[in-house]
């Protein structure tokens, strides 16, 4: 089994930062990617960052210029850095991983999603 610990959610004000982390363990053979993806409220969970295990990033437009995802493939870690935070980038924020386990011989590819984080943006 693998786990997903997000953690670095709070309370900020519009222009402020946070860095968000998630760390997988468990029965892990390797990670093709991981990334973070947010969800307000009435809203459709949608793509924030991701990363491969090479290290290629993809961003939302959204969010492109303020935050950073990074990845430390030795503690099979991500971070997002989250600068110049808007009200509008208000969410929980969910770490989702893919990654090959091995069972019963056979590798194969699993979906993993963390349990979430609120980021606030407000006054």
């Amino acid at each position: 089994q693998v786990q997903l610990v997000e953690s670095g959610g709070g309370l900020v004000q519009p222009g402020g930062s946070l860095r968000l982390s998630c760390a997988a363990s468990g029965s892990i053979y390797s990670i093709k990617d991981m990334g973070w993806y947010r969800q307000a409220p009435g809203k459709q969970r949608e793509l924030v960052a991701a990363i491969t295990s090479g290290g290629t990033t993809n961003y939302a437009d959204s969010v492109k210029g303020r935050f950073t995802i990074s990845g430390d493939n030795t503690k099979n870690t991500i971070y997002l850095q989250m600068n110049s935070l808007k009200p509008e980038d208000t969410a929980v924020y969910y770490c989702k991983a893919r990654i090959e386990m091995v069972r019963a011989g056979a590798q194969s590819l699993y979906l993993y999603w963390g349990q979430g984080t609120q980021v606030t943006v407000s006054v």
